[in-house]
C-alpha cells in the first residue's frame, strides 16, 4: 500500500495536520520514515496505530493514558483496560441519573411528580466542564486556555435570564437549521446563511468576544471531532453534525 503524507493521512483520517506532527513530536505516533524532500511519511502499520490512538480517544482516554496503553502488553494492559471500562461504567451511571432526572422533570412540568429543587440537578457533573477545556487546551494549544477565560469571565456576568435567553435562542436556532437539512437544503444554500450568521452571532456572545471566520471554523472542526458534540447534534437529528458543520464551513469562507 502507498505510504501518506502527514496531509493526505489527516484528509483520510479526519485529524488535523497540526494534531498528527504532536503526536510525532511526544512520540504517539512517528512516520515511518521522512524522505529527502523533508515530508513525513506513514505506512499501513501507522495507519493502523492511529486508528487505535482514535479509538481510545473516542473514549475520552488522556494521551498519557494511551501512550501507556499501547506500550503495555499482557496483564498489565488488560488492568488498564479494566481501569478505563470502570471509568465509563461510571459514566454511564451519570448518565442514568440524567434520564431519571429528565424524566422526572417531564412528570413535574404534566403535575404528575413533584420534585425539590435539589433534584432538578441530579447527574449534571462539573467536572465535565473542566474535561472540555482540558481537551481543547489539549487539541489546540495554549492559546485556547486564554479564550477560555475570557468565555468563562464573560458568562460570570450573565444572569441566569441572561442564560436561560441564549439556551432558548440556541435552541430555536438549531432547530430551524436541523429542519433545512431534513428539507434537503444544501448546507451551503443561501437560505441557510442568514440563520448561520445567527448561529456565529450567538457564539460571539457566549465566548464574549468576536468570533471571526477562521475562528468559527476551528469550532466547526471542534464539532466534528468531540464525540460528545457529535451524539448531541445526531440526537437533534440523524446527519445533523456533518450538514451543520459544513454550513459553518461554507459560512467562514465566505
Amino acid at each position: 500500500m502507498k505510504a501518506l503524507t502527514v496531509k493526505q493521512l489527516a484528509a483520510v483520517s479526519g485529524v488535523t495536520v497540526r494534531t498528527l506532527h504532536h503526536y510525532d513530536e511526544i512520540g504517539l505516533l512517528k512516520p515511518a520514515y521522512v524522505g529527502a524532500n523533508g515530508y513525513r511519511y506513514y505506512e499501513r502499520a501507522e495507519m493502523l496505530r492511529l486508528q487505535r490512538i482514535l479509538f481510545h480517544r473516542e473514549l475520552g482516554v488522556g494521551l498519557g493514558d494511551i501512550a501507556a496503553l499501547m506500550a503495555l502488553e499482557g496483564d498489565d494492559q488488560v488492568a488498564l483496560l479494566q481501569r478505563h471500562r470502570e471509568r465509563l461504567e461510571d459514566e454511564r451511571a451519570r448518565f442514568a441519573r440524567l434520564i431519571d432526572t429528565i424524566d422526572r422533570t417531564i412528570a413535574n412540568l404534566k403535575g404528575e411528580d413533584t420534585m425539590s429543587n435539589a433534584d432538578l440537578y441530579k447527574g449534571f457533573s462539573a467536572e465535565k466542564q473542566a474535561d472540555y477545556e482540558s481537551w481543547l487546551v489539549e487539541r489546540y494549544g495554549e492559546p485556547m486556555r486564554a479564550g477560555i477565560a475570557t468565555s468563562r469571565a464573560a458568562h460570570a456576568k450573565m444572569t441566569d435570564a441572561d442564560r436561560a435567553a441564549l439556551m432558548e435562542e440556541l435552541k430555536s436556532l438549531e432547530e430551524a437549521l436541523a429542519e433545512g437539512l431534513r428539507r434537503g437544503v444544501a448546507p451551503d444554500a443561501d437560505a441557510v446563511a442568514g440563520l448561520i450568521a445567527s448561529h456565529r452571532g450567538w457564539v460571539a456572545t457566549m465566548w464574549g468576544k468576536d468570533c471571526p471566520p477562521a475562528a468559527y471554523e476551528g469550532l466547526a472542526d471542534m464539532y466534528l471531532a468531540h464525540p460528545d458534540f457529535r451524539a448531541r447534534y445526531e440526537a437533534i437529528a440523524p446527519g445533523f453534525t456533518g450538514w451543520l458543520v459544513a454550513a459553518m464551513k461554507a459560512h467562514a469562507a465566505t
